[in-house]
């Protein structure tokens, strides 16, 4: 084909034979890691939605009826489930091996007077997550990032707010659908809680700490497992991308092995997403969650492989080269 004709599919192609130090990137074996966790922010009235929700769905996601999952079955990819912090128990479905139980807390805190959780907590939520990426990974080529905890939009914009030091207004969005004055009310919490605990931009555990939740620190501590393993990982919406954002100030290379998979509505995404220095693969108007965008940006990595490993040269299929 004419140089460069398949643009970004290209650009991907060659970015996956760097991860993975092949010039045929594994990517058969795919996974959605859905990190779960409740905050005590919700609390305060930030979401459409109460907090009962949470693990409603990941009873849901087990059952297999959540959009991750329909999506999931588009792409081939595996899901599965992590309790990070969920407020119920779930111990039943850890016991019959339909979810992992990393549980660090019963949900985080408010963040409105105090921090979310300790610096204990915050540095298990990442190890947790190193932990189920190593354990994933020997029958993992593809890693995805999920998220499931009602109220999540605030923490990652409160994380974005500090990370690029941008105003919280510009970062806060409606999440799960709230009107003028609930986002109003938002944006007011926010700014409360970074005025009260004053989390340190120069520290992704510090800032995780102060205004993050579980599912967040389990998010950046997939990445970094899945970095240190030398494998891909698409970065789903806009709560995944702040849990990347911890992991790239927990270690700066790890932004290396990110594929940011599509835009989310979420206003403060885009801020993320340039911090990061990501381009991302999909714009569809997404802001679900669950790893859906991720699910669905599968099938273009598994595309840029396929052009990468199948497509003849000139020369190889007898084709004249250009004059």
């Amino acid at each position: 084909m004419p140089h460069w004709a398949l643009g970004r599919l290209m650009d991907l192609a060659e970015e996956l034979a760097a991860m993975t130090g092949s010039l045929k990137p594994p990517v058969a074996r795919r996974c959605v890691v859905v990190m779960s966790g409740d905050h005590g922010i919700a609390k305060e009235g930030v979401s459409a939605y109460p907090a009962d929700v949470t693990p409603q769905m990941v009873y849901n996601f087990v059952a297999g009826g959540a959009g991750i999952n329909a999506l999931s079955r588009v792409s081939n990819t595996r899901v599965v489930v992590v309790d990070m912090g969920v407020a119920a128990d779930l111990s039943s479905l850890a016991s019959a091996g339909k979810i992992i139980d990393k549980k660090v807390g019963m949900g985080t805190r408010s963040f409105l007077s105090g921090p979310a959780m300790s610096r204990e907590e915050a540095e298990r939520s990442v190890e947790a997550g190193i932990e189920v990426a190593m354990s994933l990974g020997p029958e993992t080529d593809l890693f995805g990032t999920g998220d499931m905890g009602i109220g999540n939009t605030t923490p990652s914009s409160a994380i974005t707010s500090v990370v690029t030091g941008m105003p919280t207004a510009e970062v806060t969005g409606r999440g799960t659908g709230i009107g003028d004055e609930q986002l109003r009310h938002k944006v007011a919490a926010i700014e409360k809680g970074l005025t009260a605990n004053k989390p340190d931009p120069n520290d992704g555990v510090d800032v995780l700490a102060k205004v993050g939740g579980f599912e967040i620190g389990g998010i950046a501590g997939l990445i970094l497992g899945a970095a240190a393993q030398g494998k891909p990982v698409l970065v789903d919406g806009f709560v995944s991308t702040a849990g990347a954002l911890i992991a790239q100030m927990i270690e700066p290379k790890s932004a290396l092995y990110m594929i940011a998979a599509h835009r989310s509505v979420e206003k403060g995404h885009r801020a993320a997403l340039k911090r990061l220095g990501k381009e991302p693969l999909l714009d569809l108007d997404l802001r679900l969650g669950e790893g859906t965008g991720a699910a669905l940006a599968m099938c273009l990595v598994e595309a840029s492989v396929r052009i990468l490993t199948e497509v003849a040269t000139f020369a190889e299929a007898g084709v004249s080269e250009k004059d």
